[in-house]
């Protein structure tokens, strides 16, 4: 199916203001709660994209490929899989036709992030083909003990955590697991030695870029050395959004990558094929943000997660009356679930080992409406203007597009 007619059915996000929940209360019974999007593990998710790239690629048969897959990838004798962090369907599907005329060219699909629909856990579910409950990067900010890992920066309060908590212990699962040859990577330079890049990347070598100039010219050289598969990153989308919202910033960051994406499709030669995919969507919050009382409070001990995919750690006995006040005070705004009604869900992607449900909450709110919650110990967080983490449509569908090389 062509790209941009596809993404062209998906309506854009609707922007709503709401007030600090610590000034308004509201009654859940006041609105009708949708339903969430969640991930479609064992279908179209992330999770099968690199599996079925690698097994294409490759010719390894015993593995069925998923009607889904972009028909270019078929007898692929390369392929570089692009991943535009933060561009998600329904944003792409609103510009493609005025903004990203070559991305709006793409054959393909949508398909699902994971829950939290965040980076740290969907790029590794990407590279490693995992659920978050097997790979155990369930979030941006996870519980480690009585301390909270801050997975991107990897800082443990506020400490460099690569010493306390092993990149490679943490997530234990190495990455492109169907490839018989180290995948190459193409990234931004300064995230080569991080403990984020340690842990879903593994000991894959990276190929830094400064610019975007520099991302086209890695690729180039590593189709050219006849590399099979290429995983290459860029992360411009998701800091624009973040900084600026959905605004002339981010119309403009689009535009750019969409020639970016111009300029990837003539370095590929003869029998080669650029996959472009995302690992979440967007949602516009601003200052909509949802600030926790006393009632809340007197019965957490932690807070983790990220703010549309918030964890609430209970103070021991303390879960069911914690669970009964935030469903009744933000029920109108989030889905409000225990651990074990996640799990039990599937929002995660199966049952989590002991020590992987160790890093989870009780108590999860996962906000359908445009707001987030607030985690004081997170001042970062708290100037970010779009966000994602959560189950809606605009954060967990995000496009799975290809193109044949040009030449």
């Amino acid at each position: 199916m062509h790209g941009s007619g596809l993404l062209a059915r998906l309506a854009p996000a609707r922007r709503c203001h709401l007030r600090l929940a610590a000034m308004v209360a509201r009654p859940a019974e006041a609105v009708t709660t949708p339903d969430p999007v969640p991930p479609d593990f064992g279908g179209r998710c992330l999770t099968e994209v690199v599996p079925s790239l690698l097994c294409e690629v490759y010719g390894q048969t015993e593995r069925p490929q998923p009607p889904w897959l972009p028909e270019p990838v078929r007898g692929a004798r390369q392929i570089v899989l692009l991943l535009l962090d933060g561009l998600g369907a329904s944003q792409l599907a609103a510009r493609a036709a005025r903004i990203a005329p070559v991305l709006g060219s793409g054959t393909g699909t949508t398909v699902t992030s994971v829950a939290p629909s965040t980076t740290a856990a969907a790029l590794t579910s990407l590279t490693t083909g995992l659920a978050p409950s097997a790979h155990g990067v369930v979030g941006y900010r996870v519980a480690v003990g009585d301390e909270i890992l801050n997975v991107l920066g990897w800082r443990l309060s506020e400490r460099d955590g690569r010493r306390i908590v092993r990149p490679r212990e943490f997530q234990p699962f190495e990455p492109f697991p169907q490839s018989p040859h180290p995948t190459p990577v193409v990234s931004r330079h300064e995230y080569r030695a991080t403990g984020f890049s340690a842990a879903h990347l593994g000991d894959a070598h990276l190929y830094g870029w400064h610019t975007p100039a520099g991302l086209v010219v890695e690729v180039r050289r590593l189709l050219e050395r006849g590399a099979p598969f290429v995983y290459a990153y860029y992360d411009g989308i998701d800091r624009t959004a973040h900084v600026c919202g959905l605004d002339d910033h981010y119309d403009a960051e689009l535009r750019a990558v969409d020639r970016m994406v111009g300029d990837l499709l003539e370095v590929l030669a003869p029998g080669a094929v650029l996959v472009v995919t995302a690992d979440h969507g967007q949602v516009e919050v601003g200052s909509s943000i949802e600030v926790f009382g006393g009632d809340v409070m007197d019965h957490v001990t932690l807070i983790s997660g990220e703010g549309r995919f918030r964890w609430l750690h209970a103070r021991p006995g303390a879960k069911a009356e914690l669970l009964a006040v935030v469903s009744e005070r933000y029920g109108s705004v989030a889905w409000v679930r225990d651990a074990d009604q996640i799990v039990d869900d599937g929002w995660l992607g199966g049952v989590p080992s002991p020590e992987v449900r160790a890093r989870l909450g009780d108590v999860a709110l996962v906000p359908f409406a445009p707001t987030a919650f607030l985690d004081p110990a997170d001042t970062g967080e708290q100037r970010l203007v779009c966000r994602h983490g959560s189950l809606t449509s605009d954060e967990m569908l995000v496009p799975l597009l290809a193109w044949g090389a040009q030449r």
